[in-house]
């Protein structure tokens, strides 16, 4: 499919004041209704429990099928990548762009298998991505920057650019719900990308750069040492400005791509979908989106647990439970993708098992 243009329009601010809380009523009838059914109480676990999300998120019990899904792969690229964090060369962030849009890439494979939607949205890639003809995965040019300016020396970004990579992602979560998705899943592509999602981590949970920062790719333990270093650095020079406000910790430590997804989370919320989350990336993006409207967590929903350390102290601060734990780090939205069939489970046990009463079978 050509490259497609996504308009900039005033909706980020419009979606963050239309995220509303849970359904609780919602909720607790799906609760009640999973009692009924034909099984002991509780005996279907994590599943009941996004069951009765899925419930609360639609203001209906039971809930609708969370499908079709459509993936959003946010790609940009980080000056901080001059700090040598990572082995891999820049221009590996454009090519992994062109081969999403080949459907050659990890993400594709899962997609398919999905029947979900994957449409990859250059919002930062330093370099210039060529058309890839004959192929069905969407990209939309919607660069901000040519990358971000190097995070270690000074700010990553400007308000505007924060707020213009905010309106890519709420653009995208708006028009994908409008042509038919249920649910959906945040992926990401951007070389040296751990490095700031662990600064935003440090920053939004508190915890020790060292604690939160991970070897990504696989570096070295040298590699690591820098990595940790420069995250401490950039992390205390946020903490020495008091009053920080969650749009200038972004400015600060984060990148285009990691923006867009917040933007694309907070999205989605504001549709009343659920939003599966993937890993660091998506973790790092979900802290920002919950810090500007608190709401957004009942709609999260963790597709799995990251081995960088610190998606498990993100997903630990917003209170989310992951539902896979595969040992993955690869991003793309491929732990999201995997857990996809789960939370359509969930909502299928409401809508298609029977009850006691209507398979005539007696309670205990």
């Amino acid at each position: 499919m050509p490259a497609s243009d996504l308009s900039a329009s005033p909706l980020f601010d419009a979606a963050l004041t239309a995220v509303a809380p849970l359904d609780d009523a919602a909720g607790a009838a799906a609760a009640e209704h999973l009692d009924r059914l034909t099984k002991p109480p509780g005996s279907l676990g994590r599943l009941e429990s996004l069951a009765v999300q899925l419930a609360a998120i639609a203001g209906e019990d039971p809930p609708p099928l969370p499908v079709p899904a459509a993936i959003g792969v946010f790609a940009g690229d980080h000056g901080v990548h001059a700090e040598g964090v990572t082995p891999w060369p820049q221009e590996v962030t454009g090519q992994m762009v062109a081969n999403f849009c080949a459907g050659g890439a990890a993400i594709n494979v899962l997609a398919r298998q999905a029947s979900a939607r994957v449409v990859v949205v250059d919002v930062g890639v330093a370099t210039e991505v060529p058309e890839v003809p004959g192929t069905d995965t969407e990209l939309i040019r919607a660069r901000v920057a040519p990358g971000t300016a190097n995070l270690a020396l000074g700010p990553a970004m400007t308000a505007a650019q924060v707020d213009e990579a905010l309106e890519v992602g709420a653009a995208l979560a708006a028009r994908l719900v409008g042509e038919g998705a249920r649910c959906l899943v945040t992926g990401d592509m951007g070389i040296a990308n751990t490095t700031p999602s662990a600064a935003l981590i440090a920053a939004f949970t508190g915890r020790p750069p060292a604690e939160v920062t991970g070897r990504g790719t696989g570096i070295d333990d040298e590699r690591l040492a820098r990595k940790v270093d420069v995250v401490e650095r950039a992390v205390a020079r946020v903490a020495s400005a008091p009053g920080v406000a969650p749009r200038e910790v972004l400015a600060e430590l984060g990148g285009l791509e990691i923006a867009a997804l917040s933007g694309f989370i907070v999205g989605g919320a504001a549709a009343r979908v659920p939003v599966v989350i993937d890993g660091v990336i998506a973790a790092a993006a979900a802290l920002v989106a919950v810090a500007l409207a608190p709401d957004v967590a009942g709609y999260l929903v963790a597709g799995h647990r990251s081995v960088e350390p610190g998606a498990s102290a993100a997903l630990e601060h917003l209170g989310i439970q992951p539902v896979l734990d595969l040992g993955l780090r690869l991003g793309e939205g491929t732990g999201a993708c995997l857990a996809l069939g789960v939370v359509e489970s969930a909502a299928r046990i409401l809508r298609e098992m029977a009850t006691f009463d209507s398979a005539g079978v007696t309670e205990k």
